[in-house]
């Protein structure tokens, strides 16, 4: 969330910025004054010692390596569950400033099956998760349920009917398929009635992306292109399900689970 990433940056620069001005402007002359002993630092500095060095690792590690996310809704499901805490590799594509995640080092770009954090033109305060089936300059057509890249369909095969649980229920009796995706075999969930079937074009600098959930996902087929720019990172692992709709809260089972 960006008002998360928001307050981490302003609490890491201020409690660096006390520690710095207080050991260029006042430390000496603290310890100057102090008659017997060491000179106690002021509460203000205390804590601004004791919490940037954390702050700035944490704001670090979340910025530059590896952040969390919760999946909030079922439109990566199966693959991804409701409730599933994610990591995301924030150097797969490039290293980007936190706030206004604008790019400063390139390091790659998404390939055709990543599942990746954007934010998405339509809310761009807000960080979305789908998978990238178009790359720039692909033709893509979604029809009676198949995905056609370059004027091939996918191969699909059918893993029978879904069943749910706990907040993901409602998708249960969806038609579970595979779809071969070049390197990324996945789950799909397909209905009954096909949803926003076209064709289209995909620029360059851009993306198209779409949810694993067919029948109940908003992406590029309703809202369009995803620019480079809007990237945040590739998710690759569940590190925690807790969902309080389910029969038992954590599913253990989900602990460590790769995303493919």
């Amino acid at each position: 969330m960006v008002w998360f990433e928001t307050i981490l940056v302003v609490l890491t620069l201020l409690s660096g910025l006390i520690w710095l001005l207080d050991k260029l402007f006042f430390a000496k002359k603290r310890m100057a004054a102090a008659e017997v002993g060491e000179a106690k630092d002021p509460i203000l500095v205390d804590y601004a010692k004791s919490f940037f060095p954390v702050l700035a690792l944490v704001l670090g590690l979340r910025s530059f390596v590896a952040e969390p996310f919760r999946i909030p809704s079922s439109s990566m499901m199966p693959t991804l569950l409701i409730g599933d805490f994610i990591l995301v590799n924030k150097f797969s594509y490039g290293l980007r400033w936190p706030i206004t995640n604008k790019k400063f080092l390139s390091n790659g770009e998404p390939a055709r099956g990543d599942v990746v954090v954007f934010r998405p033109p339509q809310h761009p305060k807000e960080d979305w998760i789908k998978r990238v089936i178009g790359l720039p300059g692909d033709r893509i057509g979604y029809h009676d349920h198949k995905v056609y890249v370059n004027g091939r369909p996918l191969p699909y095969r059918s893993e029978g009917v879904f069943t749910g649980v706990g907040q993901g229920a409602g998708e249960t009796g969806d038609n579970k398929l595979t779809e071969g995706l070049q390197n990324h075999p996945h789950f799909v969930l397909e209905r009954e009635i096909s949803m926003a079937d076209g064709d289209w074009t995909v620029p360059a600098g851009h993306y198209f992306v779409m949810g694993d959930n067919r029948g109940n996902s908003e992406d590029s087929r309703f809202w369009g292109f995803l620019p480079e720019a809007n990237l945040r990172g590739k998710a690759f692992l569940v590190w925690m399900n807790i969902d309080t709709d389910a029969d038992h809260w954590v599913d253990v089972s989900r602990i460590g689970t790769r995303i493919p």
